[in-house]
């Protein structure tokens, strides 16, 4: 299950009361107050961690809470302080809040840690009443309520690279390919039902981190098919991905793919179509590949540079697709 959006309840916990208590011990007439104080309740915080990967943990999850402080005791004893609760999410969420819709937090980094509900103070024994012209307080306070705060989670991958193609189109065995990494395929579409996060290892140990996402159809902007709810993953890539199905299969057409694809992150996001890209001619070992290569370069309407001939399955052309991604995203000298 790969779940990349919850809504949370975090309830903080409330501080212990304070006690009203009285020293009585034998030879010690005056003993005097000695109710000791509430501790605070526990907090509520998120945490990034890259052991992490999706919100699965909390798909089935109303509300989380924090553990309420303990009561004060006599003899000036402290309630025991209530344990903080730390929700661990993965790298790449996005913290809103679930009323006002404000961005709270943007994780980017694992290890980094915000705190959503604070938990309440401790109330005050009868000891903390004594003055010198008090000496025997009779009243206590209670211990504070916690904050609670209902939160929406929104996951967006942190990749480098971000594949986008038609139904079947080929991405995930383009990427297996790349990678060397398992990753399910088949002669059918929607195969690919969740985002595969997956990295390329250079010989100088630089990495492109790689994001897949399912099928795009047209529409897709308007909750067609499965684009619009993992469309917000390529979103923080810095170079876009365009995979072209060229066999002409079902009576497609290649360059009418393309043009599909890029007029839906456009209804999308305008940023996404101003990221740059590269298009990969994918099936070109199909029976009628090279009729349609021919109509998609006379009518392609951007740098044909950037356009790249390759067969995923036996692999051809790979190895050069491979270098020019590389080149395009660590440009300057940048390394992922």
């Amino acid at each position: 299950m790969f779940i990349d959006s919850v809504k949370l309840k975090c309830i903080a916990g409330n501080g212990g009361n304070g006690i009203v208590a009285w020293r009585r011990e034998k030879y010690i007439p005056k003993g005097g107050p000695n109710g000791g104080n509430g501790s605070p309740g526990g907090s509520v915080y998120l945490e990034s961690d890259d052991q992490v990967f999706s919100l699965d943990k909390y798909r089935n999850t109303a509300h989380l809470k924090a553990q309420n402080g303990g009561v004060g005791g006599g003899n000036n004893r402290q309630g025991k302080a209530g344990q903080d609760l730390i929700i661990k999410v993965p790298c790449g969420t996005l913290v809103k809040n679930a009323e006002t819709k404000e961005v709270l937090y943007d994780f980017l980094k694992p290890g980094e840690k915000f705190l959503i509900s604070s938990g309440g103070k401790g109330g005050k024994g009868n000891t903390f009443f004594k003055t010198p012209t008090h000496q025997a307080p009779n009243k206590c306070t209670p211990g504070k309520h916690g904050e609670t705060l209902t939160i929406e989670l929104e996951l967006k991958l942190i990749a480098d690279v971000g594949f986008i193609g038609m139904p079947n189109a080929g991405k995930s065995t383009l990427l297996s390919k790349m990678a060397n990494i398992p990753i399910k395929t088949g002669a059918y579409p929607f195969t690919t039902l969740k985002p595969n996060l997956s990295y390329l290892q250079f010989d100088d140990y630089s990495r492109i981190y790689i994001a897949d996402i399912p099928g795009i159809i047209k529409d897709a902007h308007q909750n067609k098919g499965l684009g619009l709810s993992f469309l917000r993953h390529i979103e923080r890539t810095s170079t876009l991905i365009y995979l072209v199905d060229t066999s002409g299969i079902d009576g497609r057409d290649p360059l009418t793919d393309f043009l599909t694809l890029h007029k839906e992150l456009e209804a999308y996001s305008l940023d996404l179509i101003k990221k740059p890209f590269l298009v990969v001619l994918n099936k070109i070992d199909s029976e009628d590949a090279q009729k349609h290569l021919k109509t998609f370069y006379k009518d392609y309407p951007f740098d044909q540079k950037n356009l790249f001939e390759v067969s995923a399955l036996k692999g051809k052309g790979v190895p050069e697709f491979t270098t020019a991604l590389k080149a395009v995203v660590q440009k300057d000298g940048k390394k992922f």
